[in-house]
């Protein structure tokens, strides 16, 4: 029996520690195949849509005609007339001959089209040239410009947010706006490559002004728009409801929304490009009521001293709160009668500006940084110079003192301070 019990046991032969190593680094090339294949598949595909070029020409867009003639081509050539002459009666302009309104028109646009034997059904969009229709329409619109704004187009369909991960109809009717002659910079990007990882719908819920300026400035941008499209279709083919909301700023600041419906998928890209346009109206309105500027925290370049009036303020609040404190000890007589009143004594400091090397492993010990930093008494204002991600970063810290006193001072807030000939390298 015990002969039997041990022939029927499987026969275990051992390995090698070559075929062991052969097959941990087969196993390690096979995964580092499989994430290099996910990361290609995040950043290639169908993805990116060029924005047009901008021009300051004039752009009339959705021009409807429905016209007849004895053939096909002449049906065209007729319908395209009739739109111009549309499209010119809807900006104003005054009355003029045909010949005069065909010399101004620079380019004709089909947005959709059908010919017949001997009809033509077409919506149009008709551009005339803004140097020579100048002299009837007047010069370009006046105002002042905004600041470069980052556009970040939000879809929301069918419970995804989505923006530039997939090529999407909000992305191209806002690829396909001319913005010449508005008065809001848009920077649009194509949301190809690697910029579909960078501005995602996550982005625009984050307040961290550390990857918002990271952000902006690999765009060039001082500030970012949010226009969001909730799109609800009833039913596959059906009747389509969109929601748009305007929003601006890092912390998604509302400014104004509406609603737009379709009747069909056929129509959507229509309503995509209206909606467009009264986004535009929108933007330009915030721009001249003052509301859409940008954002203070996002400007890196800015002085970091503190307004001089806030700052007195600032200094006199110290001095109670230091006479305060000197009667609470005994060192200072609280009796008004024993001596006249007397103002606060606030002695101006001289402010300069050091340079605060520091441990960045994330975005949080940024901000929590600089927080402590900006807290430290004596200290006008601390920003980011240099940002490095799992490194060490750079602030420059403005402060009424000498660099022994703040070194002291930050000591004195729990920091590790190592002095160097005009640099600090804090640690916690």
């Amino acid at each position: 029996m015990m002969r039997s019990s041990i022939l029927s046991r499987p026969v275990q032969w051992p390995l090698s520690r070559p075929v062991v190593r052969l097959a941990t680094v087969l196993a390690l090339l096979v995964a580092l195949a499989i994430g290099l294949a996910a990361v290609w598949a995040q950043v290639a595909g169908d993805r990116g849509i060029a924005p047009v070029v901008s021009s300051s020409d004039v752009d009339v867009t959705g021009i409807e005609v429905d016209v007849t003639a004895a053939t096909a081509e002449e049906a065209r050539e007729k319908g395209w007339r009739q739109a111009q002459r549309l499209a010119w009666n809807k900006i104003d302009g005054p009355a003029i001959s045909d010949s005069q309104l065909e010399s101004l028109v620079s380019a004709v646009v089909i947005e959709q089209e059908r010919i017949g034997p001997r009809r033509y059904i077409a919506r149009l969009g008709i551009i005339f040239d803004r140097i020579r229709s100048g002299q009837y329409l007047g010069n370009a619109r006046g105002g002042r410009r905004s600041a470069p704004m980052l556009l970040m187009p939000v879809t929301i369909s069918g419970g995804t947010a989505m923006m530039y991960e997939k090529r999407n109809p909000w992305q191209r009717a806002w690829a396909e706006f001319n913005p010449g002659n508005s008065r809001i910079d848009y920077v649009r990007p194509a949301g190809a490559g690697g910029e579909s990882l960078l501005l995602t719908y996550g982005q625009t819920g984050r307040r961290s002004r550390t990857w918002w300026r990271v952000i902006l400035d690999q765009f060039g941008a001082a500030d970012v728009i949010v226009p969001v499209a909730n799109i609800k279709r009833e039913w596959p083919g059906g009747p389509i409801t969109a929601k748009f909301t305007a929003r601006y700023g890092p912390d998604s600041r509302y400014l104004d929304s509406f609603t737009l419906t379709a009747e069909s998928e056929a129509q959507l890209s229509a309503v995509l490009s209206q909606a467009v346009v009264q986004f535009n109206t929108i933007y330009e309105r915030a721009l001249a009521e003052g509301k859409l500027r940008p954002d203070p925290t996002l400007d890196i370049t800015a002085s970091p001293e503190v307004d001089p009036a806030l700052q007195r303020l600032i200094d006199i609040g110290r001095a109670i709160q230091a006479r305060e404190e000197a009667i609470a000890t005994g060192a200072l007589d609280p009796n008004p009668a024993a001596a006249a009143p007397q103002q606060p004594s606030v002695q101006a400091a001289t402010v300069s500006s050091y340079v605060v090397q520091f441990a960045s492993p994330d975005a949080a010990t940024i901000d929590g940084t600089l927080a402590s930093v900006r807290g430290v008494g004596g200290v006008r204002g601390a920003v980011t110079s240099s940002l490095a991600i799992g490194g060490t970063s750079v602030m420059r810290v403005s402060y009424g003192g000498t660099l022994d006193e703040l070194a002291q001072a930050l000591r004195s807030n729990g920091f590790n301070v190592q002095q160097g000939s005009n640099a600090l390298a804090i640690s916690r």
